[in-house]
Formats: C-alpha cells, sequence, structure tokens
C-alpha cells in the first residue's frame, strides 16, 4: 500500500508549522531532567524513543535542543500515519531534516516495521509514539515492544509538562504550547526487551513501560 501524499494546502500548512515551530520554542523556559546517563557521556548507541501522541507537536524541538545539542552526529527516523493527515506530518519531520516511516497498526504496519528496523541498523535513532494514531490515550500498543524486541535498542521513555497549553478536542486531547510556557521534559530510565523474551514477559514489560510513561505524564 501507498502511503498518501499531502495535497498543496497540507504541505503549506506543513510549512507553516515549520516556520511557526522555532520562534515558539524560543519563548519556552525549558526545564530538562535525564535519567538515562545516554547523551553527556558520549554514548553512540541509537535508542527507540517513546512519546504520546498528545506531545508530538515538541517531539522534534526536543530532539533537536536536547539529544542533538549534545551528539550532533544523530539522526532520527519517526512512524509516522499512512494517511493524509499522516502525509502532512511527514512533511514536517522532512522540513526538519527527520526520516518518516509511513505505517500504522491498520495500513502498511509490517512494511513499517521492516523499514524502522532498517533505520535502526543503520544507526538512526527511532521515534514512536506507542498509543497512536488512534489510541486509547496512554495506551501502550504492542508494535513498539516487538520494534525493541527484533532490534536489540532500548527504549527511552519520554514525556513533558507544559505550563500553558492549548488542547484540541481530538481523542488525545492534542497538547499545543503558548508562548513563553514552562516546559518540563523527562527521560526516563531506559528498558530494553530482551530477544528471547515469551509471549507473557513482553506483556509485563508492555504493562512495566506504560506505567513508566504514565509515571512521568501530568496532565493538570
Amino acid at each position: 500500500m501507498i502511503p498518501q501524499q499531502p495535497k498543496w494546502h497540507g504541505r503549506l500548512v506543513a510549512r507553516l508549522i515549520w516556520l511557526a515551530a522555532h520562534p515558539l520554542a524560543a519563548t519556552l523556559r525549558w526545564r530538562w531532567s535525564d535519567k538515562t546517563n545516554l547523551f553527556e557521556n558520549g554514548n553512540k548507541e541509537p535508542v527507540i524513543f517513546c512519546l504520546w501522541h498528545n506531545r508530538l507537536a515538541l517531539s522534534l524541538m526536543l530532539f533537536r535542543r536536547y539529544v542533538q545539542a549534545r551528539q550532533p552526529h544523530r539522526r532520527l527516523s519517526a512512524l509516522v500515519s499512512a494517511s493524509r493527515d499522516g502525509g502532512m506530518l511527514a512533511r514536517v519531520l522532512e522540513l526538519f531534516e527527520v526520516e518518516p516511516v509511513r505505517g500504522s497498526s491498520s495500513r502498511r504496519g509490517s512494511q513499517a516495521m521492516r523499514e524502522l528496523v532498517s533505520a535502526g541498523e543503520r544507526g538512526r535513532d527511532l521515534a514512536i509514539t506507542p498509543d497512536g494514531p488512534r489510541g486509547p490515550c496512554y495506551v501502550v500498543q504492542e508494535g513498539i515492544i516487538s520494534l525493541a524486541q527484533i532490534t536489540g535498542l532500548a527504549i527511552v521513555p519520554v514525556s513533558f509538562y507544559l505550563s500553558c497549553k492549548w488542547r484540541l478536542k481530538s481523542w488525545d486531547r492534542f497538547q499545543v504550547p503558548l508562548p513563553f510556557a514552562r516546559c518540563e521534559v523527562q527521560f526516563d530510565e531506559p528498558i530494553r526487551i530482551p530477544r528471547e523474551a515469551s509471549e507473557a514477559e513482553r506483556e509485563q514489560l508492555r504493562g512495566e513501560l506504560e506505567a513508566r510513561m504514565k509515571a512521568i505524564t501530568r496532565d493538570t
């Protein structure tokens, strides 16, 4: 299945998002908490970043301002829906020099998994929203566990709190940061999925990842 591409207005919206993101991010008051011990010590192993769907708005800025600021060599590939809306988001990723991988559990899933595995083998960091693209919100789906088991890469749970934000009336109450908000970012300790993990062990680790993600997520 060929992923849907954005029409001209979708490409225009993508360009406007890219243009607006930089001055907006410059106004935010960033605070960082990193329990990974991966990015300050020169570690070059790629990882899988795990971020809730409703926090996508700042995901690319997080990677650029924190990870690439410490390790400029790092490059990112991110899973994006194969839908037309996903096509618009894929264009935003490309403008940020992030490689989009198109697919989801319902469309082009197996092909997307192969492309993500290939990107990891090329040394690229990977990014997945474990509750996307349709939810339920804050429920980790199986895909990220499978990817971590196949690649052997560690999953890094990431979330952030915005002091001022606009919440869309979508299934995940997507968060849009407002200028001059305080943004408190947390990178939690990595989780690894053993290649030989049984189905029961995979489910236990999926539950642990979900619990860890919820623990670093604050919506008030």
